[in-house]
């Protein structure tokens, strides 16, 4: 009996388990390199770790280590790729019975180049079967890690208390290594998730104009947290870090694997060279004809001295509504220019100097955004003005109305009296034969309020090239469904000073003569203050920033074998990414949305105002709704609320697809807590939540309305909010933008000029004898449109590698079936829900979701093809 058990040890000791180990080729270590380097003595070993037999070390108990395992002749044992740019390989590993079971797996990497490492797959491991790693992560060469090697566990799932104990000492590690030490300037190799302030968007070097506040960490300024990167302060402030070069702007410092795959990084350049001719190049010479021969030598200097120009060149009034409609149909000419062609060989790279053509030929031509697509004018109807508040880019902002005049919640003793001047008579009238009081009695009257959020700004926004008033737009749910406006109020600071009050106008719906043409402006200023809003507020502040704690949180305390780690991962991916590519190039000082929306350098401290009244529990939908006045609390409803304007698709769409989400949270969740002493003994999590609340969100630290995170249920709530506003909110508030505000007279972004109030001048009389001259020479300028609907053309695309909600970039992110099942369950659930939505846009009675301009709402159908298209739900904020 003893020689057979010896016979199987030795049968056991002498296996050789098969493993597959997938690298991607991305231009950064390619197969004949590592060849060459495995011929020259450097190689890349392996070591299996045991999940559940362990070994006393100095440094405490952990699993037992297998024997290093090298990988050689990698490319003659190179497979078929399992995808493009993949690269597969096998590798043999002696298989020793104290492993047992392996848990995780340390790779050191003796190469002179990092490559990326996507899995490893062991195949008929003993009593055990097939064990698989998802690794999606840089390897760089062992001097740059602190321990040498990199460290990859199973796709098996763990809660901190039930960790095999082999594994629960790399665990730790692993997340110190991802906490790091919080001081150092961050390399590229680096792996380290750390909070900063936004002091990162002055250039006080370059003078006074580009200094702003630093958002966060104070009660004045507070902020959501961003990603540290330690870069060493400016030269003329120790209290601002200094900026990164334009041309080295993709360089900035996020951990190595949350930056852009190779083919998403293809498409950012690809876009932003589009930027870059079709933006900037309309008016170059003229712009140019202000710089010095010195400094145009390198293209550094070229596109930052552009991009300060921009505000304050027009180049060409756009003289109709046909001529704004060349952007599409042939684009704007570039006049030939020896001076561009002399330029150009200034120009190092062919590509480059490809932007600087100077043959005339027509670059700024865009796709025809589809609120044109069906009818141009449907646009300036007030149906469509007004559905667009429900079914829009912003549909996220409007609220019932509950009194009558709005009053204001501003400071009297500090801005005067900022209550509404309507009246009664400005309204009665166009209300379906109900008086006011019934109407807000029957809830049919709504605003959008855009007064107390820029009133404290507009007298030094208007110290700008921009010219823009405080606005109140209230409007009337009439009995087929959609929203009419009925009053426009315009507010401006009062001359004498703020503590005055305000001087306020009333406009009404008007169709004709200067009372027509002033309305259609009123509508312009309310359509500009949404704009800007939209963008700082509910897009960037509310999706972009407010995300990017939770993701640094979660990489500093929840080990990936967490389940919770595990299902909001695919919800961070590409985030970190672009937020610091915003911060670089499109909120900083002087950066693109400064040029391109109204508050120009006031922009991100109108966010950070905001953020003073942001609640996180209030980014659920359902709260947001009950919040906003445009549903009520109701049990018996299918969702919870019950909305008082029934065909709002924003709400309709979202609350399926909230729901949708909150169901596969729940499932998932309750397959690894089984009650709510789990949560509470869960010390990762509740580490995890701290993080978030008193770092990453750390000036909203005390406010009472953070869950506790000691049941479910808030486990539950939490996840949900996180998911709903990374993946749907997101989307809702970002893929409309150029379907809708790619056509800038419906969407404008800035204003130039108050309403011309004087008779005499030529200005006054155009209202009434050229309303689109007047309207044009009101709104966003020809060079500036063109860098605007650049920027959103770029924002409102899907790139070739996305990952849409319901989806996964790997079929075995886990090994539990359960979970597995429940991820299908979602899947199906969005899948009936797009069917759903599409039905629901063909029935005529729901006017609000096809509207006078033709554009079905699609902005919440989960799926999506490549590019353009209006709708689509990616994971992630991914652009």
């Amino acid at each position: 009996m003893a020689d057979v058990d010896r016979r199987k040890r030795i049968k056991i000791e002498n296996t050789k388990v098969k493993g597959t180990l997938v690298l991607t080729d991305n231009h950064s270590l390619s197969i004949s390199t590592i060849k060459d380097e495995v011929f020259s003595g450097r190689k890349v070993s392996l070591q299996l770790i045991s999940a559940f037999h362990s070994e006393s070390t100095a440094r405490g108990i952990r699993g037992k280590l297998g024997k290093e395992t090298q990988l050689k002749n990698w490319v003659s044992t190179v497979i078929t790729p399992t995808t493009k740019g993949d690269s597969t390989f096998e590798l043999d590993f002696d298989w020793e019975e104290e492993i047992g079971v392996p848990g995780a797996f340390l790779i050191t990497n003796r190469h002179h180049k990092e490559f990326y490492l996507k899995t490893l797959t062991l195949e008929d491991v003993p009593n055990c079967g097939r064990v698989h790693f998802i690794c999606n992560s840089w390897v760089y060469p062992e001097e740059h890690y602190n321990k040498r090697y990199r460290i990859f566990f199973s796709n098996q799932t763990y809660l901190p208390g039930k960790t095999p104990e082999g594994l629960l000492y790399y665990r730790e590690e692993e997340l110190e290594e991802l906490r790091g030490n919080g001081t150092g300037k961050r390399e590229e190799w680096d792996r380290v998730y750390d909070y900063d302030v936004y002091n990162d968007l002055s250039d006080p070097d370059k003078g006074s104009e580009h200094i702003r506040p630093t958002f966060g960490g104070t009660s004045e300024y507070p902020y959501p947290r961003r990603c540290r990167t330690g870069r060493p302060p400016s030269k003329t402030d120790p209290d601002t870090e200094s900026r990164v070069p334009i041309l080295q702007s993709l360089t900035i410092y996020v951990p190595r694997d949350e930056r852009f795959s190779n083919l998403k990084m293809g498409d950012v350049y690809a876009y932003g060279i589009k930027l870059v001719s079709q933006g900037l190049l309309p008016g170059f010479e003229a712009i140019f004809d202000k710089i010095s021969d010195e400094i145009v030598g390198t293209l550094e200097n070229i596109l930052q001295t552009k991009f300060e120009n921009v505000s304050s060149n027009n180049f060409n009034e756009f003289s109709s509504f046909d001529d704004v409609l060349k952007l599409y149909k042939g684009g704007l000419p570039l006049p030939k220019s020896d001076f561009l062609e002399s330029l150009r060989e200034k120009i190092p790279f062919e590509f480059l100097r490809e932007l600087l053509r100077s043959d005339g030929e027509q670059l700024s031509k865009f796709p025809t955004p589809q609120v044109i697509q069906g009818d141009e004018s449907a646009w300036m109807k007030d149906e469509e003005f007004g559905r667009e508040m429900l079914a829009g880019i912003n549909p996220v902002v409007i609220r019932r109305l509950q009194e009558f005049p709005p009053c204001s919640k501003l400071d009297p003793i500090k801005f005067g009296n900022q209550n509404s001047t309507m009246t009664v008579d400005d309204i009665k009238d166009q209300l379906e034969g109900l008086s006011v009081l019934e109407a807000i009695t029957y809830n049919k009257l709504f605003i959008l309020d855009h007064h107390d959020p820029l009133m404290p700004y507009l007298r030094g926004i208007n110290e700008t090239n921009t010219k823009i008033y405080a606005t109140r737009t209230i409007l009337f749910l009439k009995k087929d469904g959609t929203l009419k406006p009925v009053a426009i109020e315009l507010s401006l600071p009062h001359p004498d000073g703020d503590e005055f009050g305000v001087i306020s106008t009333v406009h009404t719906p008007a169709l004709e003569g200067i009372k027509g043409t002033i309305w259609l402006l009123a509508k312009a200023y309310a359509s500009v203050n949404d704009s800007g809003y939209h963008q700082l507020v509910c897009h960037w502040l509310h999706t972009h920033a407010s995300i990017e704690p939770f993701i640094i949180a979660t990489n500093r305390q929840l080990s990936v074998l967490h389940p919770i780690h595990k299902l909001l991962h695919p919800h961070f991916r590409d985030t970190m990414n672009i937020n610091a590519l915003a911060r670089q190039t499109l909120i900083n000082a002087g950066g693109l949305l400064e040029k391109t929306v109204f508050p120009d350098k006031y922009a991100v401290e109108l966010s950070c105002n905001m953020y003073k009244e942001w609640a996180f529990t209030e980014q659920a939908l359902p709260a947001d709704l009950i919040k906003r006045g445009v549903a009520v609390e109701d049990p018996a409803s299918r969702h919870g609320v019950r909305l008082l304007i029934e065909d709002y698709p924003f709400v309709v769409d979202g609350l399926e697809v909230w729901a949708a989400i909150k169901s596969w949270v729940t499932n998932y969740v309750y397959i690894y807590y089984t009650d709510n002493n789990d949560i509470q003994n869960d010390t990762e999590l509740q580490e995890w939540w701290t993080d978030v609340r008193t770092k990453g969100h750390g000036d909203k630290e005390h406010e009472l309305w953070w869950p506790k995170m000691q049941t479910r249920d808030d486990l539950i709530h939490s996840c949900t909010i996180i998911i709903w506003t990374a993946s749907a909110l997101h989307a809702a508030v970002n893929f409309g933008q150029y379907p809708y505000g790619g056509y800038l007279p419906n969407r404008p972004a800035t204003s130039r000029r108050f309403i011309p109030s004087d008779p005499t001048t030529v200005d006054y009389k155009e209202l009434e004898t050229d309303r689109e001259k007047a309207f044009l020479k009101t709104v966003t300028p020809q060079l500036q449109s063109v860098l605007g609907i650049s920027l959103i053309e770029i924002l409102s695309r899907h790139s070739s590698d996305e990952v849409y909600l319901g989806q996964r970039e790997e079929k075995e992110w886990t090994n539990d079936d359960m979970a597995l099942e429940a991820f299908e369950k979602f899947g199906e659930d969005l899948r009936e829900i797009e069917g759903r939505i599409l039905e629901m846009n063909l029935d005529e009675n729901l006017k609000n979701r096809y509207g006078p301009a033709e554009v079905p709402y699609t902005l919440l159908c989960p799926s999506s093809e490549v590019g353009l298209t209006g709708r689509g739900i990616p994971n992630s904020v991914s652009i």
